[in-house]
């Protein structure tokens, strides 16, 4: 009996070591850039970069009221799919005003307007806001690759006691390595700091030299080169907004009918943005029975 229990618990080390032997031969999957995706989003637990074969974005002729804000984006990042040197960007304002739709529609508009092959294109990638930890690591890979990659953080911020953010500090402009030449970090949040008010003024309440002690956090804002401020948009902007998406998708709709119905939408929601007016497009669509479909 006791051979047998051996014999048995000797074929399963075998394939344990085995597979070990395997995964220590086997590449890190974290790199899988097959050049059959345009955007990728990064996981941990273990590494790796999930491709997104489409991409969920509005095209950025839909987008109203932003135009020198899209205009600066759009170069800073024609600039960087050349080679050329280019800034961080930070894109803070107001909830629905469109900050990661401009992330999104100006990397489409980039590779497009570049009509580069898919497999030499410029490659997004998103990292989750809990995961910036490990950005460092993402970093250090890209950085052997001849590819260019836009990496971008939606809805970023840090809360009281998350130490986080220092490694985005030292990634972007402060390690020693520097950040990688062939990556750039676009960021959208509410916040233009990307830290709650009552965090900087608690921080200032129980520390020595306040001015320190916010100091350390308030400075990671400064490793982006380009601010970008969004506000809540006017009726007129708004309204283009609506226009624009039913000339787009061909809703049948009487255009004074659907512009009232638009206001009251907007009215009920307390706020003017592009995510209203999309909400109100979705809406529309469903009551007229048709479909959003992309073209």
């Amino acid at each position: 009996m006791t051979g047998i229990l051996d014999a048995k618990a000797l074929q399963i080390l075998e394939r344990i070591a085995a597979a070990l032997e395997k995964m220590a031969k086997t590449p890190s999957s974290a790199l899988c850039l097959d050049g059959t995706a345009p955007a990728y989003v990064w996981h941990t637990d273990p590494d790796r970069l999930d491709a997104v074969p489409r991409v969920n974005r509005v095209p950025i002729g839909l987008l109203k009221g932003i135009d020198r804000i899209r205009d600066i984006l759009l170069e800073n990042t024609r600039r960087f799919a050349q080679g050329l040197p280019a800034n961080n960007a930070l894109l803070w304002g107001a909830r629905g005003t469109g900050k990661s739709s401009l992330v999104k529609a100006v990397h489409a508009e980039i590779n497009a307007s570049s009509q580069q092959t898919l497999d030499k294109s410029l490659i997004l990638i998103e990292i989750h806001r809990e995961d910036i930890a490990s950005l460092p690591s993402l970093m250090t890979q890209l950085r052997t690759t001849s590819r260019r990659f836009i990496i971008f953080c939606d809805d970023l911020s840090f809360a009281p006691e998350d130490t986080s953010y220092k490694s985005l500090k030292a990634v972007l402009e402060g390690g020693v390595e520097g950040r990688p030449g062939n990556v750039v970090f676009y960021a959208t949040s509410n916040r233009r700091h990307l830290m709650p008010r009552d965090m900087m003024e608690n921080e200032r309440s129980t520390a020595i030299n306040p001015s320190e002690a916010v100091e350390e956090k308030v400075s990671l804002s400064d490793r982006f080169g380009l601010w970008l401020g969004f506000h809540n948009c006017s009726q007129d902007e708004y309204l283009a907004m609506i226009a624009a998406y039913v000339d787009y998708f061909g809703l049948k709709a009487n255009r004074k009918e659907v512009r009232g119905a638009a206001i009251e939408w907007s009215a009920t929601r307390g706020a003017r943005s592009g995510r209203v007016a999309w909400q109100f497009i979705q809406d529309l669509a469903g009551r007229l029975g048709q479909h959003l479909n992309d073209k």
